[in-house]
């Protein structure tokens, strides 16, 4: 499984001096790659970067807790900024508003974490924010001072707040989550992990020594317990801890500059049980929504082709295509573009047994000039079609496809062939602005008599 990092730990705290080298030993032992020790105060702040430079797996932050904030002086300032500049300081954090135990005036714990959003902007450093019972004022915050500065951050030990998940994700913010997830109070929790939160912005961590997983609670935690909130991730995700793990570590290595360095761009990536192929980033629409105008990246995955692989090529990195449920000619591009790649593709794969899925906007007759449903009949098991609209308006306007108006009737009636030919065929919408969802779903059922499935925007893999 690819190495995991605990984002958010406290190692520098007095729980872990009778026996930190272990702790640190176990967490290597568990599959966590690095440990990012977070900093809740100038003291802690100096033994964080410390631990950084003693032990190879871990980084540091640094800046004052909430808590703490009465305590930021011009000297303490002066001093973390000193601190900020070391090679492996990778944050300033854990910094924010707190107001549940108030522990600092909210003016100064406001004051102070306006000071830290400064230093990120001067610094290029991510934030590592703290926000407990403190929504409303927070948002007003990150709104007036990131606006377009360029300020990255992660929100740590995120709550179960909808409003505040929203309007973080529409600031590019990042959200992370820790052992409390494995709560059995924590269904709420649970819930926006499953539905809300996309993995390209998700990030795990442990917040040791609190926070330790259901069964260990009252325990101290550590690193090599966050296996249990990838587990609990994966399992509402319905993902593979290995997913999880590919995901989050390349989302640390994004925002922090630590983990696993970005992947070589593949021609096939699993994802679950599936194997997806990769033929083409070329398209015949220009989608709105399309996430390749974003990143380069699916469930931690480098999609951006140097160049298009032979069928052979795509052969020889799927390997035994029964290991997997399912293949799928997906990628970042439309596979019909290379029809003949796909279908020399599929041949080989269907003599060894493989279940073939095509993942299509469904222009291949508009591209190839003939009726492809008959190229790809006795191959593909399951041919799922982007419409993304219920009417040509729409589909024009969202979707701009190559081959101008006229280009939706013309998906419809590819969707009709598919479902006269092969064995399955499903409609797929994504919920973008402006879009009927329950129109799209009558359009797929009651108008082309196959099954529907909605996506979400801005939700991959």
């Amino acid at each position: 499984m690819t190495k995991l990092v605990d984002t958010h730990c406290h190692l520098d705290f007095p729980e872990f001096d009778a026996d930190r080298d272990d702790v640190i030993k176990r967490a290597g032992e568990a599959g966590i790659g690095n440990i990012i020790n977070v900093a809740s105060s100038l003291e802690g702040s100096r033994r964080s970067a410390a631990l950084a430079e003693k032990y190879d797996c871990v980084y540091a932050s640094v800046g004052i807790h909430p808590h703490d904030a009465k305590e930021l002086t011009p000297g303490a300032l002066s001093e973390i900024k000193e601190l900020a500049k070391r090679d492996k300081v990778v944050a300033i954090g854990e910094v924010g508003l707190d107001y549940y135990r108030n522990l600092s005036p909210a003016d100064l714990q406001q004051k102070a974490f306006r000071t830290f959003l400064s230093l990120a902007k001067e610094t290029g450093l991510p934030l590592i924010i703290h926000c407990r019972e403190a929504r409303e004022d927070m948002l007003k915050i990150l709104k007036q001072e990131m606006g377009t500065s360029g300020v990255k951050g992660v929100i740590h030990c995120f709550p179960a707040d909808t409003e505040l998940l929203n309007s973080a994700l529409d600031l590019g913010m990042h959200v992370s989550f820790t052992c409390n997830i494995t709560f059995k109070n924590a269904s709420a929790l649970r819930s926006l992990v499953k539905d809300l939160v996309p993995m390209d912005r998700m990030l795990v961590e442990t917040d040791a020594p609190y926070l330790a997983p259901e069964g260990m609670r009252g325990k101290r935690n550590e690193p090599a317990f966050m296996l249990k909130a990838v587990e609990e991730i994966a399992r509402l995700k319905n993902l593979r801890p290995e997913d999880v793990a590919r995901a989050t570590t390349l989302n640390c290595a994004n925002l922090f500059g630590c983990g696993a360095p970005a992947p070589a761009p593949a021609v096939v990536y699993p994802i679950r049980n599936s194997l997806y192929i990769n033929l083409t980033n070329r398209c015949s629409s220009n989608c709105e929504f399309c996430v390749t105008k974003s990143t380069d990246f699916v469930m931690g995955h480098n999609l951006r082709l140097k160049g298009e692989p032979s069928a052979k090529e795509v052969l020889d990195a799927v390997g035994d295509p029964k290991k997997y449920d399912e293949i799928v000619f997906c990628g970042y591009g439309e596979p019909t573009l290379r029809l003949d790649c796909l279908i020399e593709t599929a041949k080989a794969l269907k003599k060894q047994g493989a279940r073939l899925r095509l993942t299509t906007n469904g222009h291949g007759n508009l591209i190839n000039k003939h009726r492809i449903v008959d190229d790809l009949a006795g191959l593909i098991d399951r041919v799922s079609v982007s419409l993304n609209a219920p009417d040509r308006e729409t589909y024009d306007r969202i979707c701009k496809p190559a081959f101008g108006p006229g280009t939706y009737d013309e998906v419809k009636k590819f969707i009709v062939e598919c479902r006269e030919k092969l064995p399955e065929v499903e409609v797929t919408c994504v919920d973008y602005k402006g879009v009927d969802m329950g129109a799209c779903e009558r359009t797929a059922t009651q108008e082309l008599k196959v099954r529907f499935r909605p996506r979400r925007h801005n939700v991959v893999g």
